[in-house]
């Protein structure tokens, strides 16, 4: 049961990544008028600046998460940091630098709650902390972390999500929390290069249209924060300490899922049934990363036709969140329809990707 204290006393919150993806969708949640957390102020800490359109409730802070002097600074008087900045798009970073940020920066992150006598953290996780690039099918927060990564990324993820949970106590209260594969408008990483593929003509699938993996909305993993983040602030917080599993809809085929997004923003399939199926695929992935690893010394290019993308899209990840369901009632606030129409919308509206 949410206290009274947890549900009317505005709060100061920092969000880490707070421009990013995700970041503006937290804004936006935090600022309904119905939301479950008043803010009194939102602090935005990130490298890259906020765009025009915001609150004067909001203000921002540029700064870099491995610079720890400059978290404690933004941190003091703050009552709640959400940390979700990181380094997603890996692919033309080295495993260094990407463990310096989602695990160096995430440790900065703890240390500074902890210099500022904050008792509430939440940790914007993945899947990918437990992805072992075989299928795992219907699992829940009982699978264990991989003992061996497929990328830099779920190597950070996992460790980023450990240290976070491992600083659970009675001083500092943490979960993470775990999605697969958000959507929704601003999508920088899974939209982009599917519709510039329509606009190529040639759209092409990878494997048989059978695997399922999982989606969220981004403004349904945004109102699991601000739900999260509620429970907290609790005096008998049941999320603290634990991990949780997000998704908004049934597992369904990663290229089915967004060809619905690709034709209602306005774009064609061509042609409408081509599927490369995995068995060619893989190799064919490899040619193209060693492609990109042959002009690397010149120019770092992130190769999207990877065997990484080729495993992930061609493989069963299935989950459900009926742990943040009864821990801390995660009911999405956007349907699949709507969340759809709110993203073809604005790829609709912003055609020049």
């Amino acid at each position: 049961m949410i206290t009274e204290t947890a549900q009317k006393t505005p709060i100061t919150i920092l969000i880490t990544g707070g421009t990013g993806f995700l970041g503006l969708a937290l804004v936006a949640e935090l600022l309904e008028e119905n939301s479950p957390i008043q803010p009194k102020e939102i602090r935005v800490f990130d490298l890259n600046p906020m765009p025009n359109e915001t609150s004067e409730m909001v203000s921002f802070i540029q700064g870099d998460v491995q610079n720890v002097e400059e978290l404690i600074t933004a941190c003091k008087g703050v009552d709640l940091v959400i940390h979700s900045a990181a380094i997603i798009d890996w692919g033309t970073k080295e495993e260094s630098e990407v463990l310096s940020v989602n695990v160096g920066g995430t440790k900065n992150v703890i240390k500074a709650c902890r210099e500022n006598n904050i008792k509430n953290l939440i940790f914007t996780s993945s899947l990918d902390a437990v992805y072992t690039g075989k299928p795992l099918v219907n699992i829940d927060e009982s699978q264990p972390y991989a003992t061996s990564f497929a990328t830099s990324y779920c190597k950070s993820k996992a460790l980023g999500e450990q240290a976070v949970l491992a600083a659970n106590g009675p001083d500092l209260k943490t979960c993470a929390l775990r999605p697969s594969d958000i959507y929704g408008e601003r999508d920088p990483y899974h939209l982009p290069p599917i519709l510039n593929m329509a606009k190529s003509g040639f759209y092409i699938r990878l494997g048989n249209g059978e695997s399922k993996c999982q989606h969220i909305y981004v403004g349904n993993m945004a109102h699991a924060h601000v739900l999260a983040a509620q429970d907290l602030m609790t005096e008998n917080p049941r999320v603290a300490g634990q991990a949780y599993f997000l998704t908004d809809g049934p597992g369904s085929n990663f290229f089915s899922f967004f060809d619905d997004i690709v034709l209602k923003s306005g774009y064609k399939i061509t042609p409408k049934n081509l599927w490369l199926p995995k068995w060619l695929a893989y190799p064919m992935a490899s040619i193209s990363e060693f492609g990109g690893w042959l002009i690397s010394p010149i120019k770092k290019v992130n190769v999207k036709f990877s065997r990484f993308a080729v495993n992930y899209t061609c493989t069963d990840f299935t989950f459900n969140s009926e742990k943040a369901k009864r821990d801390f009632n995660f009911v999405p606030k956007y349907s699949v329809e709507e969340a759809i129409e709110r993203t073809a919308y604005y790829f609709e509206k912003h055609q020049a990707l």
